[in-house]
């Protein structure tokens, strides 16, 4: 669904649980909620007000206002990453500040500055303060026994490609359709295609 809108040249910006409709029977997913959704222009400055807060990547919390489809990549992290680690939402913050410390305290503060000065942005001096010094979590730290069972290395690998601080890193919804976390579902649709 990602990958078709992002090819028409449009940025959903609020991908969440909630905007995702699945008919089992069919096998087919819709992503849903267009109101916030625009057209990508390159170099245009976006509204940083979208997305639903536990969604919010990195930037828009940092007021960059110059982001793009990776947004949208972020916020499909937070979803996918909500359900390996049955953890939902995975960044519970209270307000947007209190969400960006969220993701500190799991991402780390020497990657937030890494991508704050790569911007040349700067914390408002009661948000740096907030978001004080945090190493940068490994995800296995994250895997319980109630999670165990659906938390692969592929999970872990396609779920630190779409959670990075740098939009410009996280992979694209194309190189996420040919993760190896989906092989199984690529040979089972294919299987099931024969029939």
């Amino acid at each position: 669904a990602l990958d078709f809108c992002h090819s028409q040249g449009i940025m959903h910006r609020d991908v969440k649980p909630h905007n995702v409709m699945i008919d089992h029977e069919l096998r087919k997913l819709r992503l849903i909620d267009w109101g916030l959704a625009e057209f990508y222009h390159p170099g245009k400055e976006y509204n940083v007000r979208v997305a639903s807060r536990h969604y919010k990547g990195p930037e828009l919390l940092v007021d960059l206002q110059d982001y793009d489809y990776s947004l949208d990549m972020w916020s499909l992290g937070c979803m996918f990453a909500g359900m390996i680690f049955r953890k939902d939402p995975f960044f519970y913050g209270h307000d947007n500040q209190d969400q960006l410390v969220k993701i500190a305290k799991v991402l780390g503060t020497d990657e937030l500055n890494a991508y704050l000065n790569k911007y040349h942005l700067e914390l408002d001096p009661q948000l740096d303060a907030l978001v004080g010094r945090h190493s940068r979590k490994p995800w296995t730290k994250f895997i319980n026994a109630d999670n165990q069972h659906v938390v692969s290395p592929q999970a872990i690998d396609f779920l630190d490609h779409l959670l990075r601080y740098d939009h410009q890193e996280r992979v694209t919804a194309r190189e996420a359709m040919s993760h190896s976390y989906f092989s199984q579902v690529r040979a089972a649709e294919n299987s099931w295609m024969r029939t």
